[in-house]
């Protein structure tokens, strides 16, 4: 099997940013985004997803955190899908349960080739710390659009807005591990009976 690794650079006026990832990883992430809870966020999709991340990013927050966030979803998605390569003997699908205390996320995705985000997550609060909750949606349209999976992410219950992500994001990390894991059955078929995603 090839290495599926990729790496992207996003330069515009608003945002410095640069991924590398490895799918076939172990988990380490090295992270430096300016915003310290969403390194946080990340390091559960790269531990959780055993996906080797490495995300440099400088960007416009003296005005806010959302071009930043959103461009870092982009430049995942971007990333990921390059690494993904021609989804040959992929299990295609990923889904996964994450409860902490309080909180339970259900995540499922699917690398489909057609993106699309059903985001049913309701925070009690708008912020967890100086962290702009509205911009976590924005992530994973970002990565969602970019990145080319159907990704639906339900929060089925909690009341800790910090417990609500964390579940969120450690959920989304199982399931990208589950969805691009080779299947030994499918021999390097496509999962699809179109025959391409």
């Amino acid at each position: 099997m090839s290495e599926r690794t990729a790496s992207v650079s996003r330069d515009t006026l608003e945002t410095q940013i640069k991924v590398t990832l490895n799918l076939d990883g172990t988990g380490k992430a090295n992270l430096a985004t300016g915003l310290p809870f969403l390194d946080h966020m990340l390091d559960q999709i790269a531990r959780h997803g055993l996906i080797d991340l490495d995300i440099q990013a400088q960007g416009d927050l003296h005005i806010d955190a959302h071009h930043t966030v959103e461009d870092i979803g982009i430049s995942l998605g971007q990333a990921f899908i390059k690494a993904l390569g021609d989804k040959k003997g992929i299990r295609r699908y990923g889904h996964a349960y994450v409860p902490l205390d309080e909180a339970l996320s259900r995540v499922v995705l699917d690398c489909s080739g057609r993106p699309g985000l059903e985001f049913a997550v309701e925070f009690p609060r708008s912020h967890i710390g100086e962290f702009d909750v509205d911009l976590f949606h924005e992530f994973f349209q970002g990565f969602v659009n970019h990145a080319l999976v159907t990704l639906h992410v339900d929060c089925l219950r909690g009341r800790n807005a910090h417990h609500i992500i964390e579940t969120v994001f450690k959920a989304f990390g199982r399931a990208l591990r589950m969805a691009i894991e080779m299947d030994t059955r499918m021999q390097g078929m496509m999962p699809s009976t179109k025959g391409c995603l």
